[in-house]
Parts: structure tokens; C-alpha cells; sequence
């Protein structure tokens, strides 16, 4: 079961930053979701998440709709379709997880300060071939060299 809270997504989210060592999954914050095991977002994720958590993300990521959905790699369409349904498909929802894992990550970067990590995510990057992260995060590829982008950033190694 999805548990939703009143508390704001990013006062979670950043709750769990503010801790010196951030455990489990608690970047589905930027979902909505307050449940943080990962057999539980695993199962959820296999039956779909609802809807409702992808309007949440697209509430805290605060992109054009077009952006959110080529990150998401949802058409419109298929994006319309799965709010008459209420549930994303599977492979969706592995994708929206994705992609608040990476975002949670620009937060913590940027240390909860949620303008300059919209910004930064948006921004073409040299050390992306001249893509921002929002482009590379599309795929898990990607996904995981902008994660080790933001390690080396937060380690001062040179780019």
C-alpha cells in the first residue's frame, strides 16, 4: 500500500538531506509517497503507481509538460490515457522513480535549495557532451553518469 502525507513533498524530501546519512529510498518524497522500503516501491512499482505520483513529481520538478515527458519518455497521449486508468504502467513507474532518484540528488546538491537545482538540471553541461542533465537522465545510462556527475561535483574533483 502507497502512503501519501499531508507534510510537503520537498519538507520530506529535505528532512531526510538534513540527515547526516540518508537512508533507504527517500527520494519518492518528490512523489508524494512516505513509505521508503524497497520491497514495498518494488511492488508498487510492478502493479503501476498511481497517477497521483506523477503529479506530485511534476508539481516539485516544476518543468514545461513536454520536458517532464521526454524525461518520463511518456507521449501525451499515452500520458492521458493513464490518468482515465489512474495507474502508470510498470515500465513507467521504473522510469518516474528514476527520474526523482536523480532530481533528489540535484537537491542535494544544491542543498535543498530547489530553484538552483531546477536550473542546473535544465542547463547544457561540457561535462555531458553539451546536454543537460534533464536530457541525460532519460535513460538509466544516463541516469547513473549524471549521479556521478554530482559525486565528483560534491568531491571537487575536476571535470
Amino acid at each position: 500500500m502507497v502512503v501519501y502525507q499531508s507534510e510537503s513533498d520537498q519538507e520530506a524530501l529535505n528532512k531526510h538531506l538534513s540527515l547526516s546519512e540518508s537512508v533507504g529510498n527517500y527520494y519518492v518524497s518528490l512523489l508524494g509517497l512516505r513509505e521508503y522500503e524497497t520491497p514495498m516501491l518494488v511492488n508498487a512499482v510492478q502493479e503501476g503507481l498511481s497517477i497521483a505520483a506523477f503529479e506530485h513529481f511534476a508539481l516539485n520538478l516544476a518543468l514545461p509538460k513536454d520536458k517532464l515527458l521526454g524525461l518520463l519518455q511518456i507521449p501525451l497521449r499515452t500520458l492521458q490515457r493513464r490518468k482515465r486508468e489512474g495507474l502508470l504502467h510498470p515500465a513507467e513507474s521504473d522510469r518516474l522513480l528514476r527520474a526523482a532518484r536523480v532530481f533528489a540528488h540535484v537537491v542535494s546538491l544544491f542543498e535543498g535549495d530547489y530553484s538552483a537545482a531546477r536550473a542546473w538540471f535544465a542547463t547544457s553541461l561540457p561535462a555531458l557532451g553539451g546536454a543537460s542533465p534533464l536530457e541525460f537522465a532519460s535513460t538509466e545510462l544516463g541516469a547513473r553518469e549524471v549521479e556521478i556527475l554530482i559525486g565528483r561535483l560534491e568531491h571537487g574533483i575536476a571535470l
